[in-house]
């Protein structure tokens, strides 16, 4: 029998080749088309408008212009909207995170009345379209005096990551023993040390995860910022793309290069964690 097999796979292994040579080949072609477009904006950060309108697309900048840059960071005032960027971000990641965890470990490791109605609620956030609900929360923050101010933009980008980092982490904490948390109950650990002491630190992996899909949720995010936000102050780096934009004339090296700023950190933050996105995803999905 053992020889029958191996007379068999003999035959197959070319067109195995030839099928993961073509595999491989599907691969590049689209791994290529993905990176096209970044390309193409890098080239476009580095032309002048007559460059942009008198050349092909796919051609090399004559001289490139790595002013834009610097014309793009000061007089376009990136520097600030990329800080505010930031600041939003991290703020948002931690409060949602705090928040999702408080909740997750209530759910799964507490027993109480409507859990099961909170959990829906939850569930049925995540549903909600985000447009149709920017008129109700504009005239929400307008009521607390928060229309242009950051607290509106940090509050909206925890409200509506919840759902999805619950989900998420819900996951995860079912697949987590519970034994090493009665035994801290039996030796008279409160639930709040349960919580930080032991359950937090393990759900460090998820945790990982869930940050990094919210940074990247933030830091793309445009309708929040652009309907709450009115004073050059407080707005975004995604925002203020339009500055470059004018009823006359647009400058276009100007706008790739503040796109160029603007995607580095989640093309950075992306190539270093991807693992840890994936790996969260998968480590709650199988329990044991």
């Amino acid at each position: 029998m053992k020889e029958k097999k191996i007379l068999d796979s003999k035959p197959r292994s070319p067109l195995r080749q030839i099928a993961m040579g073509i595999l491989y080949f599907i691969l590049v072609v689209v791994a290529l088309l993905q990176l096209y477009p970044l390309v193409w904006l890098f080239l476009l950060s580095l032309k002048t408008n007559q460059e942009v309108f008198g050349m092909s697309p796919f051609a090399l900048p004559k001289s490139p212009r790595w002013e834009n840059y610097i014309n793009a960071w000061f007089d376009g005032g990136i520097n600030q909207y990329f800080f505010n960027s930031v600041w939003y971000t991290i703020v948002a990641v931690v409060l949602t995170l705090i928040l999702a965890s408080f909740v997750t470990f209530a759910l799964t490791r507490m027993e109480w009345k409507f859990k099961g109605v909170v959990l829906a609620l939850f569930m049925i956030a995540y549903m909600i379209p985000l447009h149709s609900t920017l008129i109700p929360l504009f005239n929400i923050y307008n009521k607390m005096n928060l229309i242009d101010n950051p607290v509106s933009i940090i509050l909206s980008y925890t409200t509506f990551n919840l759902p999805i980092t619950i989900m998420i982490l819900l996951g995860f904490y079912q697949s987590l023993p519970r034994e090493i948390e009665e035994a801290a109950v039996m030796d008279g650990c409160s639930v709040h040390r349960i919580f930080f002491r032991i359950t937090l630190p393990m759900t460090a992996p998820v945790l990982a995860t869930t940050a990094i899909i919210n940074m990247i949720y933030n830091w793309n995010e445009f309708v929040f910022v652009n309907t709450f936000i009115s004073s050059e102050k407080w707005k975004t780096i995604t925002v203020g793309v339009n500055n470059f934009v004018g009823q006359y004339l647009t400058d276009w090296g100007a706008i790739g290069a503040t796109l160029v700023i603007s995607i580095l950190p989640i093309l950075i933050v992306y190539l270093f964690l991807s693992d840890r996105i994936i790996e969260g995803l998968v480590a709650g999905s199988v329990k044991g």
